[in-house]
């Protein structure tokens, strides 16, 4: 399963279709929130039925693709972050003593670190291993490299800068798309791994195995603490012979 990030003010379905086209079986819409005041009410995300008529295929497969909502919160207090409810909910500190609070205790999926500007603060390995430990996951965007050296130049020193205390463990690389044409393919951003310091099989986690579980954790975050499908496996018919009475098995040979 490949794993990709799409803002909200895009083109969402021509978005889309060009993702299913890179091979991607979940796409995420995000909903990018600043708040202004404390405790600040987050608005409902739009139902992805009514983006789309019909859900497209994934290349090469014939299931749907699998389209998820999104909330990513810059907080800059500690008063911002509330809950609510989305499929995935990230959040973006600015300063340190957020970034502590994001890995130890908020009820998140995911910390975001920068990539428009040089990371205000020095990443710490305690609250880093605290997030690895509670499941939570990293996640630098590529596309603002593409679109300004500038921008390029801050996200691969802020990636280095990260990978150099988490050890590549519990990251993921998303697109941050605002235009179809910034969207790259799984292969792609698995090379593009390597100039974020990964390694080849922890740069290809970041857009498969990791991203799964980050939607594992969204799961269990929503049920408080986690969900097991069970489905009954069903019988083969010499099984079911073999546990048939005996007088039933005689009444079947006589007929």
């Amino acid at each position: 399963m490949y794993f990709t990030l799409i803002y909200v003010f895009v083109d969402i379905p021509i978005s889309c279709a060009v993702t299913f086209k890179f091979g991607y079986s979940t796409v995420a819409i995000n909903y990018v929130v600043e708040p202004q005041q404390k405790k600040q009410e987050i608005p409902k995300p739009q139902n992805v039925s009514d983006i789309f008529d019909k859900f497209p295929v994934v290349q090469g497969k014939s299931s749907p693709v699998k389209v998820l909502n999104r909330l990513t919160i810059i907080a800059s207090d500690a008063s911002h972050f509330v809950s609510c409810n989305f499929d995935l909910v990230a959040v973006y500190p600015k300063t340190e003593k957020l970034f502590h609070a994001a890995c130890m205790t908020f009820d998140v999926d995911i910390i975001c670190i920068a990539v428009a500007e040089k990371q205000p603060f020095h990443f710490k390995r305690a609250p880093v291993n605290g997030a690895i430990d509670r499941g939570v996951f990293f996640e630098t965007c590529y596309a603002a490299a593409i679109r300004d050296t500038t921008m390029r130049r801050y996200t691969i020193a802020n990636a280095i800068s990260l990978m150099e205390v988490c050890k590549g463990k519990n990251i993921i690389v998303s697109s941050g798309a605002e235009r179809p044409l910034e969207l790259r393919g799984p292969y792609d951003i698995a090379n593009l791994g390597l100039l974020f310091s990964l390694s080849e099989g922890d740069a290809k986690a970041a857009v498969s195995t990791n991203c799964r579980s980050v939607l594992l954790h969204g799961e269990t975050r929503a049920t408080a603490s986690g969900v097991v499908y069970t489905m009954k496996k069903p019988k083969t018919p010499q099984k079911q012979e073999e546990e048939s009475p005996i007088s039933k098995k005689a009444k079947t040979e006589l007929a």
